[in-house]
């Protein structure tokens, strides 16, 4: 059995921004690869999903190097991307997102409450501390009514996906992560799954935020989960 890529839990937090800092120049080009480019598509349900267009807010939390903000951007909306990873918004300032950049923490947003139209969280929930803190911040900021969009990995439920699934992402994608980018973090990442809560447990905490509508749709063969909800009117 491989030995565990993952921090002490006090030593979560520095211990992952260290990794997307060090990670972030070659995190874009991972991405593409080890997902045959449909991470592309799944954040464009995503993003589909907040119903975003001109004149609304958007807030990316843990936005990488921007890939959300991007298409959150394309609909006309203004965007404010928040990570906490300076590397990683310095990635999205070379690719010249049409975002506001900010570096803070998804815990501590450093935004008015009820400001938003929609929040957006790509493939990062696993990466925080604490989950509940995080999906509170995001109901505090956003309007009544606003959307909650987040992207999560998951694991499929058919049992013949769930073994290919598991061989690709425990044994394949640290493999090519290890020759291409960076050991550490490329066996760290498919095991961050374990953070995760299952998905009744996740619904259940996203709905005790502050959301109502709470949906899940699983993407690509189930091994993503798409989570999305309504912010609750006057909570």
């Amino acid at each position: 059995m491989a030995l565990s890529a993952l921090p002490p839990a006090g030593e979560k937090a520095a211990a992952v921004r260290e990794m997307f800092d060090r990670i972030a120049p070659r995190y874009d080009r991972l991405n593409r690869l080890l997902t045959l480019r449909m991470d592309r598509r799944w954040r464009r349900l995503a993003v589909a999903a907040t119903g975003l267009g001109p004149g609304r807010l958007a807030v990316d939390v843990a936005c990488g190097t921007g890939d959300l903000s991007e298409l959150a951007a394309a609909t006309g909306a203004r965007v404010v991307a928040v990570d906490f990873a300076a590397n990683m918004l310095a990635g999205a300032r070379r690719r010249r997102v049409p975002a506001a950049l900010v570096r803070g923490d998804a815990a501590a947003l450093p935004l008015v409450a009820g400001c938003a139209d929609a929040v957006t969280c790509g493939f990062a929930l696993r990466n925080v501390t604490a989950i509940p803190p995080v999906l509170r911040e995001a109901a505090r900021v956003l309007r009544p009514g606003g959307r909650l969009a987040i992207l999560e990995v998951a694991e499929p439920e058919r049992p013949l996906l769930r073994w290919a699934h598991g061989l690709y992402f425990h044994r394949i994608v640290p493999l090519v992560g290890a020759l291409l980018a960076d050991r550490r973090a490329y066996a760290y990442l498919p095991q961050s799954a374990s953070y995760l809560p299952g998905p009744e447990a996740l619904r259940a905490a996203v709905a005790a935020a502050g959301f109502r509508d709470v949906r899940r749709r699983l993407l690509g063969a189930g091994a993503v989960q798409l989570l999305t909800a309504v912010r609750e009117e006057g909570a």
